[in-house]
């Protein structure tokens, strides 16, 4: 399996492609990864270093390795954290390229744009490109849930209003909708929900949650619910196993007090999680 993910990088810590890279390799995937920026750290720390590249960039880079010939051997796309509207729309062009020689492959687009308690954190522009152009050329979309809502312009607060967000994306183009954060009021408060969409019926797993709140969970949800769909094409069994191994890692995160995901000490359970959690028809 072959994946082309391009998403953030930082050097130290666990966010973007330092978040995906390494799991879907333990997971036995091939990853060819386009950074969008170079950061020192993740931005939750209030500081950092390094620039946003530019969409000229992440073209030059995916030129290079489609000199290669290997595009046609390429079986998804994965984006994440664009940094700047011009690399949305490069991003919206390479899975354009993967796709035209590969009409099997899929574009997994993780549409980031802001969190609860945050509020939106990319840059003008950003998150109309994403509604506008993005969401029409997905296969997969994998928001959260304040971005479910800033997507199709929905209050989030039951599952009746959930149905009616999840609706309105697969509307707009993707197939499959995962949305990485369910906290509806049906949700007990020590437990988090995700719910993932074929659009013919909609399946939700819930977790206990975790005393903490860390950079670059989303983005290794993505990820895993992406090989699993690419593994098994069954949209609960890829919900029921994201969820199992992220709450794995999470899980260890907690009980080693790191601040960073703990994805290398955790790496057994990227693959065999101890406890699994069944994803239920919602």
């Amino acid at each position: 399996m072959n994946i082309l993910s391009v998403q953030s990088h930082v050097a130290y810590g666990h966010a973007g492609n330092s978040a995906a890279v390494f799991p879907l390799q333990r997971l036995g995937c091939e990853v060819w990864p386009v950074h969008t920026v170079q950061f020192s750290n993740h931005t939750g720390y209030g500081d950092w270093k390094g620039r946003v590249f530019d969409g000229a960039f992440v073209t030059e880079v995916l030129d290079g390795i489609e000199a290669r010939g290997v595009l046609p051997a390429c079986d998804a796309v994965l984006s994440g954290y664009m940094g700047a509207p011009d690399i949305v729309t490069a991003v919206i062009a390479a899975a354009g390229r993967v796709k035209a020689v590969n009409a099997d492959a899929q574009w997994c687009c993780d549409p980031v744009i802001g969190d609860v308690g945050r509020g939106v954190f990319v840059r003008p522009g950003i998150p109309e490109l994403l509604r506008a152009q993005a969401l029409p050329a997905a296969d997969i979309v994998t928001p959260n849930q304040f971005e479910l809502a800033m997507l199709t312009g929905r209050n989030v607060a039951s599952l009746a209003d959930l149905r009616a967000a999840v609706a309105d994306l697969h509307a707009a183009g993707p197939r499959t909708v995962l949305v990485t954060s369910v906290e509806i009021d049906d949700v007990p408060a020590d437990a988090l929900d995700m719910a993932a969409s074929d659009g013919n019926s909609l399946w939700r797993v819930r977790t206990p949650r975790l005393p903490a709140a860390l950079n670059g969970a989303g983005d290794l949800v993505s990820a895993l619910f992406l090989f699993h769909m690419l593994r098994s094409r069954s949209v609960p069994e890829a919900l029921g196993e994201a969820a199992s191994a992220v709450h794995a890692v999470l899980r260890r995160t907690v009980e080693t007090g790191a601040r960073e995901l703990a994805l290398v000490a955790a790496q057994e359970e990227l693959v065999n999680p101890a406890r699994r959690f069944v994803a239920e028809p919602a």
